[in-house]
């Protein structure tokens, strides 16, 4: 495997002052020609033919289909699917916060991913969320506008519609309208994470209005209608986004959170950017994989994980014996992201370093192949402290388009603040910054100067949608579940190249490591009793939970044969995978 550029940028004038593009450091030539011998390497298969999509709820899928069957690309159906999960799943995401779609152009090989992740308002400093002792305020971090970034999903999606799409703004938002209108049933996630976020949502009363019954939580298949949040869409769609960035939504938005506590201005909705950024690019065993660049640390944790496993025959492994040596690979790479991984606009990312090659044949030179290495006894380590929910989908259209797309409000419900008359909750990304060094976020994870919180910038992520190529088959898919996002991607991007199909990517029990707490974590299934010995032999601290985690969804299309799969994870009860 060879080393991956660094993303590097471009400017590029687009007619709104919210949107910029920046180039890959790939030139498009170079790209036009990669995408080229990627088409050429199953002729017989040249397009699908059929369309796949898989995402956390079958309304979101029915809607990216609608869209597909008006005429439309997987574009258009990504931005169609992303808004009627902003109205049914807003635990998970919506337009009070963001994401990352990485796409790919079938006529030209192009690929990019839209970095809409949220950024912190210019009045955000360092120390923000710290209490007088320099303990930080969870509170704060989490609940309420405070915790809130400026959210970029709209921004993002009219970016994807005018430069990818092939239909209007307002025909890809249309089925979200429509949703927000009639409603949607209560279901089994939307019920379980509502009674977890109760409290905190019982504190805000537009968010109490809308989601609440009585006072409480509705039961299950009560109908929830959202007509501001319609509105809201309706009129992005018929006047554009600077209506939401720079118009009366904006002064609505601006207003509503600054009389609750929190910080934006209306300088700080109309100084937000859409960036295009070149994906991570790294190969193994025969295939390209495209994923998710910085701001996420994602890639660049896949891209050091599998460098570091390449050269092991991991198929030839006893399970235990494989299991020990994808920890230790996962474990040296969350401890690159808590040192390394930040905002590339505001650090400098060492991702050609790290994507490597050569640094990751010395930090396998450092695994033991029968004994776990200890967080503590790891270069960089200085004592640092121990210490849920987003959303994915994939997207396959009938002539080779694909998005990959994970996109988040951070917690179930973001910050559980609501804006009056808007109709949904806004985010709480701003505890993916580090606000105190070394100490754990929401997830556990530790993060230092490179994530530290500034002003306009984007906070790590851990969201990592990813394609894998090759001439004989194409995989799709992406996952969430916070600090554990990064391992469930690899593990299924293991399970793809060991043959399976979507359906075994989602369903397969999952363990993680995540540097610290120095321990796997697993769910049940991941392991038997002696397996499970035989890690604790080697070292490992294990732990084995009745919860499970994460909401894969993926894709596969077989270019030999031509068939199209698609796959939701059973976890959720609303998530659904429709190839037409």
């Amino acid at each position: 495997m060879g080393q991956i550029p660094s993303p590097d940028r471009r400017r590029s004038g687009l007619s709104r002052p919210f949107a910029r593009t920046l180039a890959p450091a790939l030139s498009r030539a170079a790209v036009f020609c990669a995408g080229l011998l990627f088409a050429l390497g199953a002729v017989a298969a040249d397009k699908p033919g059929k369309a796949a999509i898989a995402s956390a709820h079958y309304l979101a899928t029915e809607a990216g289909h609608e869209v597909l069957d008006k005429g439309g690309n997987a574009f258009d159906a990504a931005i169609a699917v992303s808004a009627a999960l902003a109205v049914v799943e807003q635990t998970s995401s919506g337009i009070g916060g963001g994401g990352f779609w990485v796409l790919h152009r079938a006529e030209d090989g192009f690929e990019v991913m839209v970095d809409g992740r949220e950024q912190a308002p210019a009045a955000a400093t360092r120390d923000m969320y710290l209490d007088e002792n320099g303990d930080v305020n969870r509170d704060l971090a989490v609940n309420g506008p405070l915790a809130a970034g400026v959210p970029g999903e709209i921004a993002a999606l009219a970016h994807i519609a005018e430069h990818y799409g092939k239909l209007s703004l307002a025909e890809s938002l249309a089925p979200a309208v429509r949703i927000a209108r009639e409603g949607f049933p209560v279901y089994e996630k939307f019920h379980t994470i509502l009674g977890w976020a109760l409290p905190h949502i019982k504190r805000w009363p537009a968010a109490s209005e809308a989601f609440l019954v009585d006072g409480d939580i509705p039961p299950m298949g009560h109908v929830i209608r959202l007509p501001d949040l319609a509105v809201v869409l309706e009129r992005v769609g018929a006047e554009g986004p600077e209506v939401f960035y720079e118009g009366d939504i904006a002064r609505q938005l601006v207003e509503g959170v600054r009389e609750a506590g929190g910080i934006w201005t209306l300088e700080d909705m109309a100084a937000y950017e859409v960036v295009e950024r070149e994906p991570i690019r790294t190969e193994y065993n025969g295939y390209e994989l495209v994923t998710a660049s910085p701001p996420s640390s994602g890639g660049v944790a896949i891209a050091e994980m599998l460098n570091i496993l390449e050269p092991w025959p991991l198929a030839r492994l006893d399970r235990a014996q494989r299991a020990h040596l994808i920890v230790e690979a996962m474990r040296r790479a969350y401890r690159d992201r808590a040192l390394y991984l930040g905002d590339p606009d505001f650090f400098s990312v060492p991702v050609e370093r790290l994507t490597s090659q050569y640094y990751a044949d010395g930090l396998r030179a450092g695994i033991h192949p029968s004994k776990a290495t200890p967080s503590n006894m790891l270069p960089g380590n200085d004592g640092f402290r121990e210490g849920s929910d987003t959303t994915h989908f994939s997207i396959l259209d009938a002539d080779g388009n694909m998005v990959a797309a994970t996109l988040t409000v951070n917690l179930g419900f973001g910050n559980r603040f609501m804006v009056p008359g808007t109709g949904f909750v806004l985010n709480n990304e701003m505890d993916d910054f580090s606000a105190k060094e070394g100490e754990p976020n929401a997830f556990g994870l530790i993060g230092f100067e490179a994530n530290a919180i500034e002003p306009r910038k984007r906070p790590l992520s851990s969201m990592s949608p990813t394609f894998i190529k090759g001439p004989d088959k194409v995989g799709i898919l992406g996952t969430p579940g916070g600090s554990r996002i990064i391992t469930m991607v690899l593990l299924g991007i293991l399970d793809f190249m060991d043959g399976n199909d979507p359906e075994h990517w989602v369903s397969l029990p999952r363990f993680h490591h995540q540097y610290v707490p120095d321990r796997i974590s697993a769910e049940e299934g991941a392991f038997t009793d002696e397996e499970l010995d035989a890690l604790r032999a080697m070292g490992h601290d294990v732990q084995v939970s009745t919860r499970r985690w994460g909401n894969m969804h993926g894709v596969l299309w077989n270019r030999e044969t031509g068939a199209v799969s698609a796959g939701s994870d059973p976890r959720s009860d609303a998530g659904r995978a429709i190839v037409r």
